[in-house]
């Protein structure tokens, strides 16, 4: 009879700003998250890129300060229209609105 070894499986956590490396990530992944429609996880991925150009500038060039966009910018949170729009200027970047896919005409 052989004797089976049980080995422990570690996970660390998934950690977005690993993955941000270009403007080009930046857009792709925001992207991703507003097409999800979910709340938290477009909040979740703003601060992800937030967090990767530096919290603090970010603040300094929003006009948010730092402590509420790391609040607003979980997954927990709920950024005002105000956040977001600080947070993507502070960026470069903006909002664009499109026609859903597969809307009937």
């Amino acid at each position: 009879m052989t004797r089976l070894q049980t080995k422990t499986l570690r996970t660390t956590p998934f950690d977005a700003v690993k993955y941000i490396r270009t403007a080009e990530d930046v857009v792709d992944m925001l992207n991703d998250a507003l097409e999800s429609g979910e709340a938290g996880y477009i909040a979740a991925i703003l601060g992800a890129i937030a967090r990767s150009e530096g919290m603090t500038s970010i603040a300094e060039k929003s006009g948010v300060k730092r402590q509420a966009l790391y609040r607003s910018l979980s997954e927990d949170g709920n950024p005002t229209l105000e956040t977001l729009l600080g947070v993507l200027g502070a960026l470069d970047l903006r909002l664009a609105v499109k026609e859903a896919e597969g809307k009937a005409a």
